[in-house]
């Protein structure tokens, strides 16, 4: 017996990085490719799977973009790339982002995570472009141990998808 299901561990994203250039993003997969009878993706919450859940809540589908930090794409610290397709959306000071490489986490990160608005991750994201430092990056870093281990602010929703009225 055949099953078409999906048995895929790990996708790709294209992401805008450092300068707006576009890279590939490796995750580890944690919703599954559920459609409606009309072959419309399903909700988030209704694709994401129980292993998802749990992944998510320890920041461990983040994990394979170690690769994208050993290639030269991400840093360990710094604003989190959003979807392509928002590129378009950004003001020019929201594009302020671009001027670091993306992080695995960042500034945003630990002050909200994905229970910020975007308006407000936007306006974290440029306060780390301006106050960069090594000592800063450090204090993110252990800030965002600590929150993993709390499992605080964490959505099931994908944070990549602008969803408030900004």
């Amino acid at each position: 017996m055949i099953s078409n299901r999906s048995t895929k561990v790990l996708f790709f994203q294209l992401r805008p990085g450092l300068n707006e250039r576009i890279f590939k993003l490796v995750k580890v997969k944690t919703m599954n490719d559920k459609v409606d009878s009309n072959g419309k993706i399903l909700s988030d919450e209704e694709r994401i799977t129980t292993l998802g859940k749990t992944l998510r809540r320890f920041s461990i589908d983040e994990l394979p973009q170690l690769w994208n930090v050993i290639k030269g794409d991400m840093s360990l610290i710094g604003p989190r790339p959003l979807l392509v397709e928002y590129l378009s959306h950004y003001t020019s000071e929201q594009k302020r982002r671009h001027e670091v490489k993306p992080g695995i986490t960042g500034w945003a990160q630990i002050h909200g995570r994905n229970n910020l608005p975007f308006s407000e991750r936007f306006k974290l994201d440029v306060w780390y472009v301006d106050n960069t430092s090594f000592k800063l990056d450090m204090l993110i870093f252990f800030k965002t141990i600590f929150k993993i281990f709390k499992s605080e602010n964490v959505l099931s929703q994908d944070p990549n998808k602008i969803t408030d009225s900004n």
